[in-house]
């Protein structure tokens, strides 16, 4: 009895066609790894440019709003780099410049410059940040020097809530955030979601602050979040509390 086999060449075709659909699936895995952490960086420079749309309209509240969202994407965008094993000189850069965005230009909006000393302050509080990220590098592993921008930005955002854009307040806070970013103080690293479940606890807060609460209750949150960084930032934020 004789049997009729299929040819060889349909299962090799479909050999090599399920071995390509394989490989083009791990390509996109890794590729989705060494990028997730860059899409929350892209995320924060799209909330900072958000927000200096909103400023430039007179919607500060909203500006406000989107600040404390990137505050929130960037502390995530570390910790992401880090667990996925995906730290890269794209991504510093794409933080740096998110940072610089959200967390200098669009909160230095908020200051609402009508003169020429308003100006200053807020070009000031512009290079303060940028003088920041460029040159305070500690050379201390988990340490930074000066007070890093986004709890600047923090601080700022939640004293215009809380006092309803009381700007005399605003600037004296600002003014002060200045001295702290310059300051060679060093500040612990805020690995977040990489530490103890308390502050695991106080981010995943300041999301649902974020979608479900008054300007009020979120002011205050942040403030005291940011200020605790601030002014303990050893004994409450180190890696090792």
């Amino acid at each position: 009895m004789w049997m009729v086999s299929p040819p060889s060449g349909i299962f090799h075709h479909f050999k090599k066609l399920f071995l390509s659909e394989q490989a083009g699936r791990a390509q996109a895995l890794e590729f989705v790894r060494k990028n997730v952490a860059n899409a929350l960086s892209v995320a924060n420079l799209i909330m900072g440019l958000s927000s200096i749309l909103c400023s430039l309209n007179g919607q500060y509240h909203c500006a406000c709003w989107l600040l404390l969202i990137g505050f929130l994407l960037d502390l995530a965008d570390g910790a992401v780099a880090r667990q996925l094993n995906a730290c890269s000189a794209l991504g510093a850069k794409l933080d740096d410049f998110a940072d610089f965005t959200s967390f200098g230009l669009a909160t230095a909006l908020l200051l609402q410059a009508h003169g020429i000393l308003d100006g200053l302050l807020a070009i000031v509080y512009v290079l303060a940040v940028f003088s920041r990220l460029c040159f305070f590098s500690s050379g201390i592993p988990f340490m930074y020097r000066g007070l890093p921008c986004p709890y600047a930005s923090s601080l700022l955002t939640g004293t215009y809530l809380l006092t309803g854009g009381n700007l005399v307040v605003l600037r004296i806070a600002a003014m002060i955030m200045i001295l702290f970013m310059v300051d060679q103080g060093f500040y612990p690293h805020d690995k977040v979601l990489e530490s103890q479940l308390w502050k695991k606890m106080v981010y995943a807060g300041g999301i649902l602050m974020v979608l479900f609460s008054s300007y009020s209750v979120v002011s205050l949150y942040y403030l005291v979040w940011s200020t605790t960084y601030i002014f303990f930032p050893v004994a409450l934020w180190s890696c090792k509390v």
